[in-house]
């Protein structure tokens, strides 16, 4: 059994190992920085994971989606349509994040970061109906062997942005 001095490290390597940690996380790094100071050496040395930029791999989330659900010509007016979507979310994801940082040296009082969390969920409400808009006419369209890779690639995904489905 770990002694709690040596769970920390081992915590700490695990979590460091599956990309868990809170610099995986996301956006959080990106806007809660304090000040303009100098990026982490990380960054640095690689100016792409400065900051979060949720259209940086979209394309390669909708070919894999296409590729998954084996998408066939037939399916393919309707698979626009959601890859679309995924496009425009991530955009307007990116969108956000840039006036966050563009802002993030402002004090912000207990209700303006209440107000920026309701901007957040009613953000994640308009990309889940745009999502679905686009989702619920594909779908109809599947195949029961691709309704089933549907529903697996997207148990439990959320696809606001975060690295999933809307960009």
């Amino acid at each position: 059994m770990l002694t709690r001095r040596a769970a920390v490290p081992a915590l700490a390597l695990a979590l460091a190992l599956t990309g868990a940690g809170f610099g995986a996380a996301g956006p959080a790094p990106a806007y809660a920085q304090a000040s303009p100071a100098a990026p982490p050496a990380h960054a640095q040395a690689h100016p792409e994971h400065q900051h979060f930029d949720p259209t940086r791999f979209v394309d390669g989330r909708i070919a894999f989606l296409r590729a998954e659900l084996k998408i066939t010509p037939a399916q393919a007016p309707q698979f626009d349509k959601v890859a679309q979507a995924m496009r425009e979310n991530a955009q307007d994801m990116k969108q956000r994040f840039e006036q966050m940082r563009a802002n993030r040296d402002k004090p912000k009082n207990a209700v303006e970061r209440l107000e920026m969390r309701q901007r957040f969920a009613q953000m994640h409400v308009q990309h889940s109906e745009r999502f679905l808009a686009a989702f619920r006419p594909l779908y109809a369209s599947l195949s029961p062997e691709q309704k089933q890779m549907a529903d697996e690639l997207l148990a439990g995904h959320h696809h606001h942005g975060r690295g999933h489905g809307h960009g």
